[in-house]
């Protein structure tokens, strides 16, 4: 029989249920099955079957076991620590360092490079066409530092 746990804040809890959902997610969408990742991170089905409901009996070192066998990882983050500096937008943007904007200004002739404005643009008429999963980490953090900088905070798609 498991050993009980000590009591947990209500913080705390949804912590672990938002950690558990996430492990969860990750493997439903690789289409993994509960058994193969519970083998692969060296723990039975039942625990991670706990685990995925965020239960704070098991483990630390079990929860960072399931999260590794599904691609992810943990990062502790510092609510206190100051915010790193936004990244300002460059003056001009070169089409071939963003592979899905240079998919979105194909009726551009001849355009090797586009204003922010017009980027910020691009993205807003063509979003439905943005393929989000083929989307760099640089273009990504292109994307939300337009949207914060010229479009008020979000993208209007």
């Amino acid at each position: 029989m498991p050993a009980t746990s000590t009591p947990i804040g209500l913080i705390v809890a949804q912590h672990l249920i938002a950690l558990g959902e996430q492990i969860r997610a990750r493997r439903k969408s690789l289409k993994v099955s509960a058994t193969t990742a519970a083998e692969a991170a060296g723990m039975s089905r039942v625990t991670l079957h706990r685990i995925e409901k965020g239960e704070p009996s098991v483990t630390m070192g079990a929860y960072l076991e399931a999260a590794h066998s599904v691609g992810l990882s943990v990062e502790l983050i510092d609510p206190q620590a100051p915010k790193p500096a936004e990244e300002a937008v460059p003056a001009t943007l070169l089409l071939d360092d963003y592979p899905q904007l240079k998919l979105l200004a194909w009726h551009l002739p001849d355009a090797r490079e586009v204003t922010p404005q017009q980027a910020l643009e691009l993205y807003e008429r063509g979003w439905r066409h943005v393929d989000r999963g083929r989307l760099e980490p640089q273009e990504r953090r292109l994307i939300d530092a337009l949207a914060r900088q010229l479009g008020g905070g979000r993208l209007l798609v």
